[in-house]
């Protein structure tokens, strides 16, 4: 179980947000000044899910503290791995820290076992126009631009003239199911802090995604009873009743492609315009002289914003009950359970048509997206706070050997964070 360890004064830290200093340049000068020489850095620390991320963040800590910021963080229940939010004040006092902009990205990445990469993974490699490492376009590219605009972000609020706050916030364990995000947002409630909007700098080539499907994992444990294959009466056979519910499922899976309302609201913009269904592992048996006394599959449910996870469940449920009672007319202790594994909600862009305005502005690319993989953007979406997805590199690219970021990508994101501040200084129509 993860909880939010947000009010242990050990971890969240409440003094003021910035010091009296205005040499930012001298104080931060042990940590890269440039996005490519942070992402070489970030790409150093091997934060693969199943490692601690305190490496980075405690690297992060420091050079944000270095340029006079407060770092609130919270910790896993083990508190081997941790978030960080911080906040550049506004205002002409530099008090304000409601309101304004968050800039989201996950620490963690996938692994690298059994892949098969022309350079270490955890060394950044530039390699004609790209760099390479795991990490460098999900997402620890938008980090490294981030943090290469928070010196600018510090020395227009030391000096009065940044109107809205500017928030960065790092996030654990996005790759395993968007489990550290939850916990920043309920200290933010807490602390009684409530953004505007964020941005999510997952890859999009720098494009707006202004939606995205949501996503839920479940393993179903089909519970038979063993007997010797010539015996079949004798048993209830587990992998049978198990491909009974798979075939359900699949039936389920074209009754949803084929729904009415599946292209309201702006889906037809989904490359996959409708909800999805899909077994992807099933394990079961140990002879094939045995009736087998247990099978588990998995399968995923991918949502239109829309869409809940009820419209599925419910039906599965009737089915397995429907089954259940076969299995226990012949054996008693048998039967199937279902189990949610994981479950991140679907961004909407219900309220976020004024961040899309401006994104669109400052991008040049009026173009909207909506794509069918999930991040921690519908968790902002659900605690109030309207989110695009805009972050350099390709979504292509990730997770996969030899993952890489365009040169070029980087520049972008530089060139966008750059006018993305400069209208927390000079545009109106963001609120404050």
């Amino acid at each position: 179980m993860i909880q939010n360890n947000s009010s242990n004064s050990d971890n969240v830290s409440n003094s003021d947000n910035v010091d009296s200093s205005s040499d930012v340049q001298l104080k931060s000068a042990e940590h890269p000044t440039q996005s490519l020489d942070w992402l070489t850095r970030l790409i150093a620390f091997d934060t693969v899910s199943r490692h601690s991320n305190l490496a980075l963040i405690n690297d992060v800590k420091s050079y944000c503290e270095q340029l006079g910021l407060t770092v609130d963080l919270t910790f896993n229940e083990a508190e081997t791995k941790a978030n960080l939010f911080v906040t550049v004040p506004a205002g002409e006092n530099a008090d304000i820290i409601n309101n304004g902009l968050v800039l989201s990205g996950h620490t963690d990445v996938v692994p690298v076992d059994g892949q098969a990469w022309s350079s270490e993974p955890f060394t950044a490699t530039i390699r004609g126009d790209k760099l390479y490492g795991r990490g460098a376009c999900d997402m620890k590219g938008f980090i490294a631009c981030a943090l290469t605009v928070l010196p600018q972000a510090v020395q227009l609020s030391n000096s009065g003239q940044l109107r809205r706050p500017l928030h960065l916030a790092l996030s654990f364990d996005e790759e395993v199911g968007c489990l550290g995000a939850p916990l920043i947002l309920a200290d933010l409630k807490a602390r009684g802090i409530t953004p505007d909007y964020c941005i999510v700098g997952e890859p999009t080539n720098m494009a707006m995604v202004v939606a995205h499907k949501g996503i839920a994992v479940y393993r179903c444990r089909v519970h038979g009873k063993s007997a010797h294959s010539s015996l079949i009466a004798q048993g209830v056979n587990a992998i049978s009743y198990a491909s009974r519910l798979v075939g359900y499922v699949d039936t389920l899976a074209e009754e949803l492609s084929a729904r009415d309302d599946t292209l309201e609201d702006g889906d037809a913009l989904f490359t996959v315009p409708y909800s999805t269904l899909s077994v992807g592992t099933i394990h079961g048996g140990t002879a094939t002289n045995i009736v087998p006394n247990l099978c588990e599959f998995t399968f995923d449910y991918r949502n239109l914003p829309h869409m809940t996870q009820d419209d599925i469940l419910a039906p599965i449920q009737v089915k397995i009950a429907e089954l259940n009672a076969q299995m226990q007319a012949r054996a008693p202790e048998t039967g199937i359970e279902l189990m949610q594994e994981e479950s991140v909600p679907a961004m909407t862009d219900d309220d976020s048509a004024e961040l899309q305005s401006l994104i669109a502005a400052l991008t040049g690319d009026d173009e909207r997206h909506k794509v069918a993989y999930a991040t921690e953007g519908g968790q902002f979406t659900n605690a109030g706070i309207p989110t695009i997805i805009c972050g350099p590199g390709s979504i292509e690219q990730a997770h996969k050997a030899d993952e890489y970021v365009e040169l070029i990508e980087i520049e972008r994101c530089d060139a966008f964070l750059k006018k993305l501040l400069d209208s927390c200084t000079t545009q109106p129509s963001m609120q404050s």
